[in-house]
């Protein structure tokens, strides 16, 4: 057993602890205690005048698929032969050597969503993974955890510059549909052959993918920065009638009242960066504020490399000058992330239970000056500040 004691400790699970105990067994948190408890044999970890917190969720990157330093020898992120690809899994493309993985734990991250770019109008299944470890299979939280897709200038450029579909976005909502069309064609020919009505259909990998999505297994992640592509997402999701995410949310202050009476949620960012293309335009510090003023569920993400992977804790903290409370930004990048990805029963929080996936720092998160001192996935030691 493990005591990490003397601390403060956000638990993200509604409570701050000024000074008290956080017990940690076979990987798992087995208590949080609002004292300092430390039973007999434990190994003791003195935080005294330190934090603790949960371990921080980044909800959208290309972690090890794009590596660090490689240019097109590490880089996996697009397979821009064919705009529907649903059948593309991130697990075979990620590199658990990638340098990233160190800068994760430096940054005080320890669970990561990693996937597909955003060429393909459907690129490929997400993953959400633990940031140590040296086997891909063995750092799997959820597999698939999504399917990303993309709106908007993206898919328009890879393939309309070579005169090929889509070269705008009316091509890009069509393929997408006609993509979501064959899937319901597919499990209804599948259904009905386990009826013993007729043959079942040969077996694709690329609608075996879709039906996933239109099970409901799993959700439609779109990439989508501006609000008409935001809304366009929206209208496909609800005539298909998949589970949607937005990703990116660029201009969702625009349309957050539509959003929030749908119950769609979004994984906006990243948020240091600059206006890199016309769809981004309407980029503000504003956004987050806006949607949680409205009642939209958000995480807030890096989209490493575009930001690299330690700066989540600050992406989230600008947020915050950006009118977002302190608290709400420190969910998006926690528990509310979790939640997003349907992990809340094993991340996001101290609390019984959960993979004992920690940070210990000499600060708040949000402060520039803050030293991760030492991180923990699955209750052991993974990262020490040297």
């Amino acid at each position: 057993m493990i005591a990490i004691f003397g601390g403060k400790i956000l638990t993200m699970a509604g409570r701050v602890i000024e000074k008290g105990t956080v017990l940690v067994e076979h990987g798992k948190i087995i208590e949080v205690i609002d004292d300092l408890c430390i039973p007999p044999g434990a190994e003791k970890i003195d935080i005294t005048g330190k934090l603790v917190m949960p371990g921080m969720i980044d909800a959208h990157s290309h972690l090890g698929v794009v590596e660090e330093i490689y240019r097109e020898e590490g880089d996996d992120c697009n397979e821009n032969t064919d705009p529907v690809t649903p059948h593309l899994r991130a697990i075979d493309a990620v590199n658990p050597s990638d340098l990233g993985f160190r800068d994760a734990l430096a940054g005080g991250v320890t669970t990561v969503v990693t996937g597909p770019g955003s060429a393909n109008v459907i690129g490929g299944e997400m993953v959400a993974m633990k940031t140590s470890g040296t086997v891909v299979d063995e750092m799997i939280v959820r597999n698939p955890v999504g399917l990303k897709a993309a709106l908007g200038e993206n898919p328009k450029r890879s393939y309309g510059r070579e005169r090929k579909t889509p070269a705008t976005r009316m091509a890009s909502a069509a393929i997408l549909r006609e993509a979501l069309a064959r899937g319901q064609e597919y499990l209804k020919k599948t259904f009905t052959a386990g009826t013993g009505q007729g043959a079942a259909p040969d077996r694709d990998l690329k609608m075996e993918a879709l039906a996933r999505l239109l099970r409901k297994e799993i959700p439609l992640r779109v990439h989508a920065h501006r609000a008409d592509d935001i809304m366009t997402a929206v209208r496909i999701a609800r005539e298909f009638q998949v589970d949607l995410v937005v990703e990116h949310c660029t201009e969702g202050h625009v349309v957050a009242r539509q959003l929030a009476e749908l119950g769609v949620r979004a994984v906006i960012g990243p948020v240091i960066t600059n206006r890199a293309k016309v769809e981004m335009q309407g980029m503000t510090l504003e956004t987050a504020r806006v949607l949680a003023e409205a009642g939209v569920r958000f995480a807030i993400m890096t989209d490493h490399p575009v930001v690299p992977i330690q700066y989540l804790a600050i992406s989230a903290a600008m947020t915050v000058k950006g009118g977002l409370s302190e608290d709400i930004a420190l969910r998006a990048v926690t528990i509310e992330a979790a939640r997003i990805l349907g992990l809340e029963e094993r991340l996001g929080s101290l609390e019984p239970g959960k993979d004992a996936d920690f940070v210990i720092m000499d600060r708040h998160p949000f402060d520039l000056f803050c030293r991760i001192e030492q991180v923990f996935i699955n209750g052991k030691k993974v990262f020490s500040k040297k």
